[in-house]
């Protein structure tokens, strides 16, 4: 996957600064011990003389070379041995002197004789992750700010039946929360359906940043910036617009916010459906939030598009009055 050149020199400078840091704390640690228990050092130079002994027998005269490799090695082995034993006698795990990088496999180089490592691959998607989510306020919202107070406890009618916006949206906020810790790159796909104000961009915030916490990739944005972005890449021929439309397909979790609110084209309307419709053909888990009814999505975008969301993703409508504007209310009130 091609990636724009801020994001691969963003993830070599992270390589780089882990390199770093892996080093200087090997130095700081070294230093240290060997204050505190000067043998350390002197077996140290010990090992240092015997290599240098073994370059230097090549040109020997008075031995075989075989015979002074071999005895060279003999006392390599027992100073490594006797360092060991000094490490683990003072509470020291045996490789404590080595450098710990982030990385075994690349010691945070981020390639393995000329190969890119996995740590590379993966520290790239989380910096195009980042980069897709950094104009979306996930910090903004979770769980725990979620509030119920705004929701009436007297029925309204929904259809055939009477239901509580409180009673409703208490079902959804548990589901949500259950969603969130229980998340899989398998899980099933959701649609938030409902009015403005009703808490579908909150509780969308508070499912990508718990199930982000968890480790997992996750692109949270609205329809209308995936699909500028996506567009403005296209007209600027941007080497990068299939590497940000794959990410929009492969991550574990997208969350596109507020569908319906975007410009629609030709164009458009042929990245939602191939993005949306890639990530069901591969049972990966997608989030829609949208303000429109299934009769106004079918107006708007090609009905094999809803046929599938109605097919295959979990349908949960938010009902009651606009929070935000009895949030502003009560701020007014307040102040």
């Amino acid at each position: 996957m091609g990636y724009s050149k801020d994001i691969y020199d963003d993830a070599f400078e992270e390589l780089k600064a882990r390199r770093n840091k892996a080093e200087y704390d090997a130095m700081i640690k070294h230093s240290e011990l060997i204050k505190k228990l000067p043998r350390v050092q002197e077996i140290e130079e010990s090992l240092a003389k015997t290599s240098t002994m073994a370059a230097r027998s090549v040109f020997a005269d008075r031995i075989s070379v075989r015979e002074m490799l071999e005895k060279l090695k003999t006392q390599n082995l027992a100073l490594q041995m006797e360092l060991k034993t000094i490490l683990e006698k003072n509470g020291y795990q045996s490789d404590y002197l080595d450098v710990h990088y982030s990385c075994k496999e690349c010691s945070d180089k981020g390639y393995i004789d000329g190969k890119m490592c996995l740590c590379l691959k993966k520290l790239l998607r989380e910096k195009a992750y980042d980069k897709l989510n950094s104009v979306s306020p996930l910090s903004l919202s979770d769980f725990k700010t979620f509030s119920l107070d705004y929701y009436s406890r007297e029925p309204i009618r929904e259809g055939e039946k009477m239901i509580s916006p409180y009673t409703r949206m208490e079902k959804i906020l548990n589901f949500c929360e259950s969603y969130a810790v229980n998340f899989t790159p398998q899980s099933r796909s959701i649609l938030f359906q409902g009015g403005s104000g009703l808490g579908k961009t909150h509780l969308s915030l508070a499912i990508a940043k718990e199930v982000i916490d968890n480790g997992y990739g996750v692109v949270y944005a609205s329809a209308p910036d995936i699909l500028s972005k996506l567009e403005s890449e296209r007209f600027n021929d941007d080497k990068s617009t299939d590497a940000t439309e794959n990410l929009l397909k492969e991550c574990d979790l997208l969350i596109i916010d507020d569908l319906g609110t975007e410009f629609l084209t030709q164009f458009t309307l042929s990245k939602i459906y191939n993005i949306i419709n890639t990530r069901m053909l591969l049972k990966k888990p997608i989030i829609i939030s949208t303000n429109l009814t299934l009769k106004e999505l079918e107006k708007s975008y090609h009905q094999r598009l809803v046929s599938r969301i109605i097919g295959e993703m979990l349908r949960l409508k938010f009902i009651g009055r606009d929070i935000r504007q009895m949030q502003y209310n009560d701020t007014v009130k307040k102040g």
